[in-house]
């Protein structure tokens, strides 16, 4: 397959992707609607689903086919995109508020997911039983996010949250119409999933860059284009919990979920690189904890959001380098520790500074904090 072939083979995939995503959010968040679930828990698990299915596509179609560093890749650059991409977005076009529910309970889960992931990955694969292990965490963790909800709904009330009310979900539609979004969504997901893998193994092989490096740009930046057009506009609509939740729930579904189903399906144990393990998984480790100081203000401002972006862009301006071998990498290398970092945890200092102040003053006013 040649390039032209191959790029119209991913845009193909992606906008697939795109459609079977929306089809299947609309699909399963009418039906939870008549399941009576809250549309904060609906923001938190259906939209979350709904929004990783092309991650869960994508990676279950590249492990069948033994491109391990496409399905791993394709988790941990999305990880990363769905913070510093679709938070960094999400907030320069509107300030995010973010729930204490989902900081107490949420934002942690994501960081030791995170890392339990890079614990498991040490051995250099992801087995079978590693993969099951994984996939009934998930389902613990939905059983709990549900009755959780349910116990904290005053505490939501209390910080100004309306549980009934959830930007960018369809007013409940008939159930069978319901199913048949769903299924439809899920044809149009494994069609794109499969365009989207071909096409960028292909440019791969051809411009000899590492099918690492596609899972972790082109295919996790096609892939988590639900989440960003679901939490933009939920930002744009001044929504409280959808932007954020969405991330989070679709990052620890993406670690849990995409990556059990992967394990569990693959005919052999899902390899890990040793790049990704001790950089990228690192970088996203890094990234969700980054997320705590950010989010216990309990607001994204516009220029922690620029931050968030300009950290993706100097990410994959060293991926670049790294690729190409160029000679400039150790150069980089020196200014990110010199110029960067500092900056960086400083700015982290100041926003947990003011994240702190911030819970002191609510608690002193009478707000749970």
């Amino acid at each position: 397959m040649g390039i032209p072939a191959a790029t119209g083979c991913i845009v193909l995939g992606i906008v697939a992707l795109v459609v079977g995503g929306e089809l299947l959010v609309r699909g399963a968040a009418s039906l939870a609607r008549a399941a009576r679930i809250s549309s904060l828990v609906i923001g938190l698990t259906v939209v979350a689903y709904g929004t990783s299915a092309p991650e869960m596509a994508v990676s279950v179609q590249a492990a069948l086919k033994g491109s391990a560093d496409v399905a791993v890749g394709n988790v941990v650059g999305s990880n990363i995109i769905n913070v510093l991409v679709v938070l960094g977005v999400s907030a320069l076009v509107a300030p995010l508020v973010v729930s204490m529910a989902l900081l107490r309970r949420d934002v942690p889960l994501m960081i030791l997911a995170s890392l339990a992931f890079w614990l498991v990955c040490l051995d250099g694969s992801v087995n079978r039983i590693e993969g099951l292990a994984g996939l009934i965490l998930l389902v613990a963790w939905t059983i709990w996010l549900v009755l959780a909800s349910r116990k904290e709904s005053a505490d939501q009330v209390a910080e100004g949250a309306d549980p009934d009310q959830l930007a960018d979900l369809p007013a409940t539609q008939p159930v069978w119409l319901a199913v048949v979004l769903v299924l439809a969504g899920l044809a149009v997901l494994v069609f794109g999933a499969d365009r989207l893998v071909e096409g960028s193994i292909a440019i791969a092989r051809t411009l000899k860059i590492s099918e690492l490096i596609i899972g972790l740009t082109i295919v996790a930046a096609g892939t988590s284009l639900p989440e960003l057009v679901t939490s933009v506009i939920a930002s744009l609509r001044g929504e409280r919990d959808i932007s954020v939740g969405n991330v989070v729930g679709s990052n620890v579904l993406n670690i849990l979920g995409v990556m059990g189903v992967s394990g569990l399906v693959s005919p052999q144990p899902v390899a890990v690189s040793s790049d990704c393990l001790y950089f990228d998984m690192l970088v996203m480790i890094a990234v969700a904890f980054a997320c705590l100081p950010v989010f216990l203000s309990g607001i994204i401002l516009w220029w922690e959001g620029a931050l968030f972006v300009g950290y993706y862009i100097l990410y994959v301006w060293y991926l670049v380098l790294f690729q190409t071998g160029s000679e400039h990498v150790k150069t980089f290398e020196w200014a990110m520790a010199v110029f960067v970092a500092p900056p960086v945890v400083l700015t982290l200092g100041v926003s947990l500074w003011q994240g702190l102040q911030a819970r002191a003053v609510g608690r002193a006013n009478g707000r749970p904090g």
